[in-house]
């Protein structure tokens, strides 16, 4: 296979910067570079990583999907944004008839570790004598929480339940909420500073604690694993794909 050719969407922006900066630093070919209200041109590219907002990467996933069948051979779209709603997500699965799509809520190889350990530990810590807590904390630039990240910590921990995160799903506590229902999975949300990103989810019973954490020191670790992912991607059929399937999870 031929050496990949990025492009960056949201090329303005701190992870932007960073992923930029990586691919530099490792040799790769930056093909392109989006910024808001930019025209995109994808006739140059392999993979475009996408850090923007859903709106863009909707957009962005038309263009790949004409671009790949312009030259009979699949766009590879790294997708970083978070906040879809339920209507944008649904709208994006069908580019992934041509476009080889990897969405995650992060990329970071130690988060996703968390992830399988999660989903290990609530399937066996009964939701009778467990209850879950997910806290997060980011940048005060963030726009949307909880974060992308906390979700799929949140979700992780339900399907270990075998149970759907949106059915125990408590996002903000606040006046007399009343005690804490059996089973649900609350998520606290903090938002200040240039905070890159903390996750932890606690397990507590009436005698013993359990917390499971994260912290991200630099946006670094994030661009490396986006990059690792579209080059992973290049050997991909159309589809939709996550870092869990990246890293053989």
């Amino acid at each position: 296979m031929s050496a990949s050719r990025f492009a960056i969407n949201g090329a303005k922006g701190r992870m932007g910067q960073a992923i930029a900066r990586v691919l530099e630093d490792a040799g790769h070919t930056i093909s392109a570079r989006f910024d808001k209200g930019d025209v995109f041109d994808l006739s140059g590219s392999d993979v475009v990583i996408d850090f923007s907002t859903p709106e863009a990467t909707l957009q962005l996933a038309e263009v790949s999907a004409a671009e790949g069948e312009r030259r009979g051979a699949p766009i590879v779209q790294v997708i970083g944004a978070t906040g879809f709603t339920p209507e944008q997500a649904a709208a994006l699965k069908p580019f992934a008839e041509k476009v080889v799509l990897l969405k995650s809520g992060n990329y970071s190889l130690g988060v996703n570790m968390m992830i399988g350990l999660l989903k290990q530990a609530s399937a066996r810590l009964n939701a009778a004598d467990w209850d879950i807590e997910v806290t997060e904390a980011h940048h005060k630039r963030k726009v949307d929480a909880p974060s992308g990240t906390a979700l799929m910590l949140g979700a992780a921990a339900a399907e270990g339940r075998g149970v759907d995160l949106k059915d125990v799903k408590v996002a903000a506590r606040d006046g007399i909420t009343g005690a804490r229902k059996s089973g649900d999975i609350g998520f606290s949300v903090i938002r200040g500073g240039g905070i890159v990103g903390e996750h932890s989810v606690l397990f507590a019973s009436e005698d013993e604690l359990i917390t499971f954490s994260h912290s991200a020191r630099d946006r670094t670790l994030f661009a490396r694993g986006a990059i690792q992912a579209g080059l992973w991607g290049r050997s991909q059929t159309p589809g939709l794909y996550d870092m869990q399937d990246v890293l053989g999870f």
